[in-house]
This record gives C-alpha cells, sequence and structure tokens, in this order.
C-alpha cells in the first residue's frame, strides 16, 4: 500500500500562487488550497527514512525563504485517504465558454450543454480548480482545430488530452514521468470513453518524431517549458501550436524572449490572478 506524505504551508493566497511552481520543482505532483493553507502531497515511498528527514528540513529551508512566517506540518497517509478528502472538496468546474469539468462523484445541470469532462483527479495535478489548468483550457478552446494531433507534456490527470480531443483533435497524447499520474490519466481517459484517441505515455520528448504534432501544450513551470522548447520545436509541424502555462506574471518577459529565441511569435496571452499562459506559433 502506497503512503504519501502530506506538507502543510500557512500562507495567504498570494503566497501559495508564488509556492506551488516551487513545489513542482520539489517533487509534490498533488495540491490542495483551503483559506489559509496549501497542501502538497509527495509519494513518501520514494524517500525511505534515512532521507526523509533531509527531505523535511530542504522543504523547510526553502519555503522559509520564500515565506519567513510561514508555519510548515508534515504527516503522511494512506493513498485511500485522499480519495475521501476529494470527495468532500470538489465540485463541477466551467471554463471558458463550452467546458465543464466534473468528478464522477458530483452531479451536474448541463443547461448550456457544456463539454464534460470527467476527471477524478486522486493525487495528480490538473483538476480545473487551479489557474493554469483553467488558462491552458481557455487557450485550448481558442486554438484547437479539428482533425489536429496533440501532445500534452505532463498531462497529470489527462485532463488537457481529453478535452482536446472532445474539442476536435482526432488525436491526442499525454506523457507523464510520474507513476500515479499515468495511472490516474487512463483511469479518466477510459471514464470519458476515449482509449481509442487518447494515448497515455511515458515517452519523453526525444522519442517523439519531428514534425509529428499539429499542437503542444505545457503546462509546467517557467524552467521546464524552457528547457522543453527546442523539442517542442522540433515536434511540432508547420506553424503549429504551443500553450504555455505555470507561468506567474513575472515570467512573462523571460518566456518571451526565450520563445523568440527558439524561432516561436507569441500570438496570445491571457491571465487571471497572478498566473499568465501563453500561445505561440511555431516558425521557420
Amino acid at each position: 500500500m502506497k503512503r504519501y506524505l502530506e506538507i502543510s504551508v500557512s500562507a495567504t493566497e498570494e503566497q501559495r500562487e508564488f509556492l506551488l511552481p516551487t513545489m513542482i520543482e520539489l517533487g509534490c505532483s498533488g495540491f490542495q488550497e483551503t483559506e489559509t493553507e496549501l497542501l502538497c502531497y509527495i509519494d513518501s515511498d520514494r524517500l525511505p527514512d534515512e532521507q526523509l528527514i533531509s527531505f523535511q528540513n530542504k522543504i523547510r529551508k526553502v519555503l522559509q525563504a520564500i515565506s519567513a512566517n510561514a508555519e510548515i506540518k508534515f504527516r503522511t497517509f494512506d493513498d485511500e485517504n485522499w480519495n475521501e478528502r476529494w470527495e468532500r472538496s470538489l465540485q463541477p468546474v466551467e471554463v471558458g465558454k463550452r467546458i465543464v469539468i466534473t468528478p464522477s462523484w458530483t452531479s451536474y445541470d448541463n443547461r448550456e450543454q457544456r463539454i464534460v469532462l470527467q476527471i477524478d483527479p486522486k493525487m495528480s495535478f490538473g483538476t480545473g480548480y487551479h489557474e493554469t489548468t483553467r488558462l491552458t483550457l481557455q487557450l485550448l478552446e481558442k486554438y484547437i482545430r479539428t482533425g489536429m494531433n496533440v501532445l500534452d507534456v505532463g498531462t497529470g490527470t489527462g485532463v488537457l488530452a481529453i478535452a482536446a480531443v472532445k474539442l476536435g483533435a482526432s488525436h491526442a497524447i499525454g506523457t507523464d514521468i510520474d507513476e500515479w499520474s499515468i495511472l490516474n490519466a487512463n483511469e479518466n481517459v477510459a471514464a470519458n470513453k476515449l482509449n481509442d484517441s487518447v494515448e497515455i505515455s511515458t515517452r519523453s520528448l526525444s522519442d517523439f518524431e519531428s514534425a509529428s504534432c499539429d499542437l503542444i501544450t505545457a503546462n509546467l513551470t517557467l524552467n521546464t517549458n524552457i528547457e522543453m522548447l527546442p523539442q517542442f520545436h522540433r515536434i511540432l509541424r508547420g506553424n503549429g501550436s504551443l500553450l504555455l502555462s505555470g507561468l506567474l506574471n513575472h515570467d512573462d518577459v523571460a518566456m518571451k524572449l526565450h520563445l523568440k529565441q527558439e524561432n516561436f511569435t507569441v500570438i496570445d496571452t491571457i491571465n487571471e490572478n497572478e498566473w499568465i499562459a501563453i500561445a505561440a506559433k511555431r516558425v521557420r
């Protein structure tokens, strides 16, 4: 039975927005927000007892550098507790003009005939509750075209790959390196009856053929997005589209500079609170 480490950080809403990318970089793959805390989750099986204390000390040092007054708590729990927590807290989330994300245990009165994405998130990132997911979905809704082949890098729950196909793509691949995300994303693909058109994979970007995708989504972090830009350019066809998020307002200039250097042209930027998402086109 898997066990997970919960890291509870007391922080304001503004502080939580800055903490989240740091926690992702440190290996956390599940998150929950309350009015006063950011709750972060990591597979504790990856941390032998002799490493756990060292990891906790590292977390304290990094977080207190960001928020000196932050109160940090740790606890471990079995994975069964996670579903109960989510079932109590998650409700349908309407995104953009056409999409609604809903877990399987809630009902939704679909009066507007929205495209329903059934997502049970478990420990994976991508519920629709975070701004970066909503922003990427809004760009996807705007730039998807019928028949496209789509690649979602760092797929988490699989929500973006699933949305791409439901919005008209002929095929989508969601990649991730996290074992739990792969399992969760496959469950969500099956729940949405898209096994024939959505593939969940652990392949690295180097394994994809050049010019094999029409659109790529990457809701990651600034540094990860920058690092992957050459591969994104190689994999995209012609003037293919690249949708990036996981970015804060202050990342805007750096991200756009690197996009220009890697032969992308920015065509759109949208924001929600402190977060942004960027749409770009491949050139040359």
